[in-house]
């Protein structure tokens, strides 16, 4: 009987030699007269553990990792392919991969399949789980699913925390004869990576919640904005979208419902400011990513002027289990006005990075050291950035907090797209806080004075203030600055740019050559 070895074909894994170990397995099997199948799963999420390879057994996948072309010869003596004693002793396994704490500790509903299923089997997709939140949509009125996304209490993934059920029923009122559904997969936040796992590792299910949107709200078009810098996951989605459609899950009478929804890939140039909802409206048509002012709302007035529904690829990709299961069944997670998960990206300065699926609830110090394990370097953490590049630092003082929007809003900080950026003690904050003005500067679509002058005057207040030139002079200046750029910019791009630098001045103000500025801290 042939025994199936798992090779992650995900890019996390790729980066660390996973196709030459997949290579490797099958040669050495070939060699040796084994039968033995390769598969290409997701990745896990335990990016520490890549290349995680994972055997079939009855009791379970067994894992090795971090596993390299060097080491397979040595599996293979042990007869980790036919689960002998010598390999459970092996340095590299792991033992039962479900049983790993990392994993057996999340409350995997959007991942639930990711790391398990072939990303392009539509067998293994629908054998676990697959399109049934589509079935169900099908026997629905549009207001009936828009109701039950509602009623979940899921809200936006991708930062701003919008309810994704009233964006949806304010595209199910609107007049016209057209209308879009758009995801925004232009991930760019530093840290992140948990939409790209979707795509590369799970696309059907990204397929199947856009689908149920335009069901939903009208439409009979989708698009997946996607950065270029994420080949393996461009390349996914079509080869998903091509299967997809002709087994009739796309395009005209989809299910012989009577229904059509076609879809397609566009590809950015890798401008940040395209994640921005009307910056990337604008690329979509062909035009410069530049933002757009509101109102109009894209809800009523977006892609070509049509009624559109945007969301993240984490918001559509929780709607096809909200279908399945029900409202109730997703909003039993989470905390106050926080329901479901949130996929938690972990990364920067700390010895277990990868993805972390929990309720809403956990708190930063979980995260960093029953996860994560602590430090990398061994150090002590410094500070931790929560939700991208314009995310607060949050010193250890604010570890405790919850993770929930309201929460976090009170601390003025966000959750934005769930990424986590670890520093140890050895950072200086006043060089990271200069470095989020030199970002706004960079990246900025220079539409709005505030953003496009303010960061750039930003970076040159903080080079005075670490200087040492007229620092009291410079702290009032930059709080200004921070000020006009806060209440003064068209969107977050400029708006959100104060988090970092304020965070990092109120709460490491030693980095500043500050005496004290807790009394100036939000």
């Amino acid at each position: 009987m042939s025994t199936r070895i798992f090779v992650p074909c995900d890019s996390a894994a790729l980066a660390v030699g996973a196709d030459e170990v997949a290579v490797a397995i099958a040669a050495e099997a070939a060699q040796r007269g084994l039968d033995v199948q390769v598969v290409r799963n997701g990745t896990r999420g335990l990016l520490w553990l890549e290349t995680l390879v994972e055997v079939e057994t009855a009791q379970g996948r067994i894992g090795f990792g971090p596993v390299e072309a060097g080491d397979v010869a040595g599996l293979f003596d042990a007869g980790f392919h036919a689960h002998a004693s010598a390999a459970a002793t092996h340095p590299l396994c792991t033992g039962p991969v479900d049983r790993i704490p990392y994993l057996a500790r999340q409350q995997r509903l959007t991942f639930a399949r990711v790391g398990i299923t072939d990303p392009l089997s539509l067998q293994d997709y629908e054998a676990h789980g697959g399109w049934r939140g589509l079935h169900n949509a099908l026997l629905m009125a549009p207001s009936e699913i828009v109701a039950a996304v509602t009623s979940s209490g899921l809200r936006g993934r991708g930062g701003a925390a919008f309810p994704t059920g009233i964006k949806w029923n304010t595209v199910l009122k609107a007049a016209g004869t057209e209308k879009y559904v758009v995801c925004n997969a232009d991930e760019g936040d530093s840290g992140t990576f948990a939409d790209r796992i979707v795509m590369e590792d799970d696309p059907y299910m990204l397929i199947e919640g856009m689908t149920i949107a335009g069901i939903a709200v009208g439409a009979t078009r989708g698009y997946i904005y996607v950065r270029s810098e994420y080949p393996h996951a461009i390349a996914r989605l079509e080869a998903a979208i091509d299967t997809a459609r002709c087994h009739g899950f796309l395009g005209r009478n989809l299910l012989s419902s009577g229904r059509t929804f076609e879809l397609e890939v566009r590809k950015g140039a890798g401008a940040y400011i395209c994640g921005e909802e009307t910056a990337l409206l604008e690329s979509l048509e062909g035009k410069r990513g530049i933002v757009r002012a509101k109102p109009p709302l894209p809800a009523l007035s977006g892609l070509f002027g049509k009624p559109t529904v945007i969301n993240n690829v984490l918001s559509l990709a929780a709607v096809p289990l909200i279908l399945d299961k029900g409202a109730q069944y997703y909003q039993d997670y989470g905390m106050g006005r926080s329901r479901g998960t949130l996929p938690v990206q972990l990364a920067g300065n700390i010895k277990q990075g990868g993805l972390i699926e929990l309720a809403f609830g956990v708190t930063l110090r979980e995260i960093l050291y029953d996860y994560g394990g602590g430090s990398a370097s061994g150090r002590p953490i410094k500070a931790v950035q929560v939700g991208g590049p314009l995310g607060a630092y949050l010193p250890e003082s604010q570890w405790d907090t919850p993770l929930d929007y309201e929460a976090f809003a009170a601390l003025w900080a966000v959750l934005g797209h769930g990424g986590i950026v670890v520093h140890d003690d050895s950072a200086d904050m006043a060089a990271l806080a200069r470095y989020a003005m030199e970002f706004c500067a960079a990246e900025s679509c220079g539409k709005c004075t505030p953003c496009r002058i303010g960061s750039t005057r930003g970076v040159e207040v903080i080079d005075k203030l670490r200087a040492g030139v007229q620092p009291v002079k410079q702290v009032v200046l930059l709080r200004d600055l921070c000020d006009t750029m806060l209440n003064g910019s068209l969107c977050a791009m400029g708006g959100m740019t104060p988090y970092p630098v304020l965070s990092a001045l109120n709460h490491f103000p030693e980095d500043f050559g500050q005496a004290d500025a807790s009394r100036h801290a939000a």
